[in-house]
């Protein structure tokens, strides 16, 4: 027997003994199950979620060991709009393996800790944002407000205990409105928010991605207020029941292997893993590729120490708006199944770590034409306007633009960003506010409509 197949074959062996069954009985029919319950619209766990499903990297990686004399595996996908019902399917002994945002890991680790069956460990990261971008506040298109600080008194839908309801709780704590008694959450799934926000039933609506993009690039929503403003980390990541790791932990550093595989196939191909999750998810390609392109989300599953020490910092915000058992996270946090699946590939954790860059290289700034099946790059956002006008002279359409914010960093639609013009100088602002505080300290700045500055570029 080939030396490969023989350590495959003893890894299997011990990994069955866990269970108390044996590689005959395994073959004799027993099959393991593996249910991973993920959310198939939250881009920013796509790579343990929607595109890792759908490239099928989880099923190859469990076949390899059924064809080295392993059992034979079932994989159960199970999809939810939030980290909530996944927590409470694990808590349940419901689901094996979740994906969900920073706020919710938190809440999943102090609600499964009780149960020697239910306890969980977050054992990586699928991707994250260095300042917060990842979520964001949005109002109707013809909102009055302006600032976070307006919706002191106000309905504002958000569902409780997420990534999104954090961010929430945080800019408001900083504008100086009580998040509990200042305004009115409605405590609502994604998609009920929408519509209520379409409806006027509320003022405002905070979320995760992808809603606050899709709703701006449907012209239902324009943004307020931009979560990198915190300038906090927030991220997803992977929690596993220890139970479940304890019986079957070649599952679980299967599944650690497979998002890695689906990791580097969006660093390499973005494009095409936006198609790939648009298809799945059934939303527009350019809202998943706003977030997963060039610019976009840090697509990175190391346990980087900036990320924990917002984690432990997020505890008090969580208790500041309900119960919440405290939890030992450096207990919670293990790295060490991470740790061995780089080693497996020959990758060293200790840099990947260290890195801070985002793999999925560009700018961020590039111009999609309608037709085409690859973005054109531009320098900045004043050589993307004259692409834009160019492509309008030509007759051609425009699929989608994105650009940097000046200020803050963060990937957005060129069409529906705040442009200001500073000479020659064309800059986009994902708000109303960020553009206002460019303003301040640049008195020759004035305000432009987009094609104001496309039609400005051109003379």
């Amino acid at each position: 027997m080939p030396v490969l197949k023989r350590l495959a074959v003893l890894a299997a062996t011990a990994a069955l003994a866990l269970t108390g069954c044996s590689l005959e009985e395994a073959a004799a029919g027993d099959t393991v199950t593996v249910v991973v319950g993920y959310q198939s619209k939250t881009i920013n766990t796509v790579t343990a979620g929607t595109l890792l499903r759908a490239q099928g990297y989880l099923e190859q990686r469990l076949q390899q060991i059924t064809e080295n004399g392993g059992p034979a595996y079932k994989v159960e996908w199970q999809d939810y709009d939030t980290g909530a019902p996944i927590t409470a399917q694990m808590v349940a002994e419901k689901i094996d393996i979740g994906s969900m945002g920073d706020y919710p890991l938190l809440i999943n680790g102090s609600r499964t800790q009780a149960g020697d069956r239910s306890r969980t460990e977050f054992l990586s990261v699928t991707g994250y944002n260095p300042k917060g971008a990842l979520n964001m506040v949005v109002v109707p298109p013809d909102s009055p407000l302006t600032g976070v600080g307006d919706l002191a008194g106000k309905k504002v839908s958000a569902s409780v205990g997420s990534a999104g309801h954090g961010t929430l709780v945080q800019a408001l704590t900083r504008a100086g409105v009580d998040p509990v008694g200042g305004v009115e959450v409605l405590n609502q799934q994604p998609q009920v928010g929408a519509s209520a926000l379409e409806s006027g039933q509320v003022a405002a609506l905070s979320q995760f991605v992808a809603w606050p993009g899709l709703l701006v690039f449907q012209d239902k929503a324009k943004l307020l207020y931009d979560g990198a403003e915190l300038n906090v980390p927030t991220f997803h990541g992977v929690v596993a029941r220890e139970h479940y790791t304890a019986e079957h932990p070649e599952v679980v550093d299967a599944f650690l292997q497979a998002q890695l595989d689906a990791t580097e196939f969006l660093w390499k191909q973005p494009l095409e893993a936006a198609r790939i999750v648009a298809q799945d998810s059934g939303l527009p390609q350019e809202v998943v590729y706003l977030y997963n392109g060039p610019g976009g989300t840090s697509f990175d599953t190391t346990l980087k120490p900036s990320l924990i020490t917002a984690f432990k910092d997020d505890v008090r915000y969580l208790k500041s708006i309900g119960d919440f058992a405290d939890l030992n996270i450096d207990g919670f946090v293990d790295d060490q199944r991470l740790r061995a699946a780089f080693a497996a590939r020959g990758q060293d954790y200790d840099k990947a770590l260290a890195e801070t860059t985002n793999h999925t290289a560009g700018s961020g700034t590039e111009l999609w034409l309608d037709g085409q099946d690859t973005t054109r790059p531009a320098g900045d956002p004043t050589e993307l306007l004259r692409a834009v006008a160019a492509a309008r002279a030509a007759g051609s359409k425009v699929r989608a633009a994105y650009i940097v914010d000046a200020e803050l960093g963060t990937r957005w639609f060129a069409d529906k960003a705040v442009w200001l013009r500073d000479g020659n100088t064309f800059l986009p602002f994902t708000t109303q506010a960020a553009a206002q505080r460019y303003q301040q300290a640049h008195s020759a700045a004035a305000p432009v409509t987009y094609d104001q500055a496309v039609a400005g570029v051109r003379s």
